[in-house]
């Protein structure tokens, strides 16, 4: 399990720095945000340190979900099936550009509950260019089939 002496967070799963834990697994760590956005919004953390997430083995990951999910049932966030209403964000950043404040991976559950609170997100959206996305979808096929060849 790889941890860093310097990282918050590593500090937070080794019981040196105090948090106010919710749900612990052998391989994930989660916790109510500080800062929060929102009323009850939780970090979620793998016990593997790393800074983005491709530097996360994928069993650490694969728990990562089903703990976040395990909470929209604790928050009470799983009882609006629908579109409109309540709902919630899980957000994910990788490196400063892309707003990660804290170098070590970690998910937030953020509930949405009215319009004022939570994640506000803008979507500065392209205009289509089928062609443009044919050609980029042609090449990451084969980018793909190469990775998909380099595990044979």
């Amino acid at each position: 399990m790889a941890s860093s002496a310097s990282c918050i967070f590593c500090k937070i799963i080794k019981g040196e720095i105090p948090s106010f834990k919710l749900i612990e697994t052998k391989l994930t760590y989660s916790f109510l945000d500080i800062q929060p956005t929102a009323e009850a919004h939780v970090l979620v953390i793998p016990k593997y340190h790393g800074a983005k997430l491709h530097n996360i083995p994928d069993e650490y990951l694969s728990d990562i979900l089903p703990v976040v999910k395990k909470l929209t049932h604790v928050l009470k966030l799983d009882t609006n099936n629908t579109p409109d209403g309540q709902g919630y964000n899980v957000l994910q950043n990788n490196g400063r550009i892309a707003h990660q404040v804290v170098d070590h991976v970690h998910f937030h559950l953020i509930p949405k509950r009215d319009a004022e609170t939570g994640l506000i997100v803008g979507w500065p959206a392209q205009e289509t260019d089928f062609a443009k996305l044919g050609k980029l979808h042609e090449s990451l096929k084969k980018e793909l089939e190469q990775v998909e060849n380099e595990k044979l």
